[in-house]
């Protein structure tokens, strides 16, 4: 099965496990009454007790739950009654909370406290008849592109699994690509469900600020579908962006066409940002990726300009103050025992925020809003903007980050970061893969608001990309 679109073999069949079937092809079959939400469910099932050993993506997996509402969703299918997206099994990150079940946000220090209520995203697909298999692991605090945490087994990339997923979506991009359904959920706030995505070779949205509804809310983190194809995408965003009070911050509701893909390359101006301005410097194989993605759009009649660099080596330092003193006023009221459970790591970089003054603080975030600002400013004379999604591809999966380092945790965020705090739509799809057989994402960001045309660029992207391959197989 190709790992971009179509999502099935080029002989145009479907492909022979239905844990490999994305929704779009799931949801004709369950009208037409050729598949049942519980085989399809079953099938996933047993993907997971075959992956999951060595994969360790997800937490409080319930399969005899998720089997009961795939039975609940077939009677309804036969009888009529079935909702927007019945019967599509999904997982979702566990920070984004479902009812009765603990949220440790990958952390040991955290009580487990079953949650109240679905946050959220988890409302919306329950709502329209999604099955929930499981939760999604995360590291520490979700302040990782790695899937180390102190409480969650460590994750594991299915391309390679001495390779680390990504993160902090970590589980959410190790299942979409091993199979686990075809609906994933994670959460971005600095490259949270890019990063991952682009390694786990899947398509994964970080849409604009407020435009999906989360709880709690916090400036630049959003929430956003990871699946193998870009319809499938379209499809969750159909359902997750219905308004919820819960999130202050939201956009008012727009009733978006999510399923019109088409779009015209020709005369689009799209930029490339091939420098991120601060931090790693780029891989020489993603470089190549990224430069035939722009070929191949200034080919299909795009007129492709290079962008130059805009984030500086303050703005970077000045949001790593502001998050590690936020991340410090989390971990300080702790006892020392607690603090003691907390990955090393973390702590290390945390304690970096406790001595920090006011002013510096009140200074970081001001970093904060002037990244905002050169982001925008740069992006606006584009109709769009592609770029690496990271300086490097997948690392060893026991890293806590491609550099290792607490005191310079950021370095791999420089192409990712900007777009959070400016608010701008921005999408990981595969643009191709290593010598080595590792997936490469290529980012493509909108102007703020423009999520519909993120999605329509991803789509032709999809159709347009030469290096498509196999799944993994474990």
């Amino acid at each position: 099965m190709s790992t971009q679109s179509p999502s099935y073999p080029a002989g145009g069949d479907s492909p022979a496990d239905l844990a490999d079937w994305p929704a779009s092809e799931l949801l004709d079959a369950f009208a037409r009454k050729t598949a049942s939400p519980v085989d399809v469910t079953k099938a996933v099932i047993a993907r997971i007790e075959a992956y999951e050993p060595q994969l360790q993506a997800l937490y409080a997996f319930d399969p005899d739950a998720a089997l009961r509402d795939a039975t609940a969703s077939e009677q309804r299918w036969m009888k009529g009654e079935a909702r927007a997206l019945d019967g599509i099994p999904a997982t979702i990150k566990e920070n984004i909370a479902t009812k009765g079940t603990p949220v440790p946000l990958g952390t040991a220090a955290r009580p487990l406290v079953p949650a109240p209520e679905d946050a959220p995203s988890a409302a919306r697909l329950r709502e329209d008849g999604v099955v929930i298999l499981a939760k999604t692991t995360m590291p520490d605090y979700g302040m990782l592109s790695s899937g180390l945490s102190s409480f969650h087994p460590l994750a594991r990339n299915p391309w390679d699994l001495s390779k680390n997923p990504g993160g902090s979506s970590a589980g959410a991009g190790a299942a979409a690509a091993a199979g686990y359904g075809p609906f994933h959920i994670g959460t971005d706030i600095g490259g949270s469900i890019r990063l991952p995505a682009a390694w786990c070779g899947v398509f994964g949205l970080k849409p604009s600020f407020g435009r999906i509804p989360i709880d709690p809310a916090y400036y630049g983190r959003v929430a956003g579908p990871m699946t193998r194809t870009v319809r499938d995408a379209a499809l969750m965003m159909r359902s997750l962006v219905r308004p919820d009070d819960r999130d202050p911050m939201s956009l008012p509701y727009e009733d978006l066409p999510w399923l019109d893909l088409g779009i015209d390359i020709e005369g689009l101006r799209i930029g490339v940002m091939m420098d991120a301005g601060v931090g790693m410097p780029l891989d020489p194989e993603v470089r190549a990726s990224i430069d035939n993605a722009a070929k191949a759009f200034a080919d299909a009649g795009a007129i492709v300009e290079a962008m130059p660099a805009f984030i500086m080596r303050e703005m970077l330092d000045g949001l790593d103050d502001f998050w590690r003193q936020r991340a410090w006023m989390d971990i300080a009221p702790l006892s020392e025992a607690a603090r003691g459970k907390i990955l090393p790591y973390i702590l290390q970089w945390a304690e970096g925020g406790k001595d920090l003054t006011g002013a510096e603080v009140y200074s970081g975030m001001n970093q904060m809003m002037a990244m905002r600002h050169a982001a925008v400013a740069a992006t606006r004379r584009f109709d769009f903007v592609i770029a690496p999604v990271a300086p490097c591809v997948a690392y060893p999966a026991e890293l806590a980050s491609p550099i290792h380092n607490p005191e310079e945790p950021f370095e791999h965020i420089g192409y990712t970061v900007a777009f959070n705090m400016s608010d701008q739509p921005a999408a990981s799809v595969n643009a191709g893969f290593t010598k080595a057989g590792l997936p490469i994402g290529l980012q493509i960001i909108g102007r703020r608001f423009d999520d519909v045309g993120v999605l329509r660029l991803s789509h032709a992207w999809e159709a347009m990309c030469a290096d498509k391959r196999p799944w993994p197989r474990l």
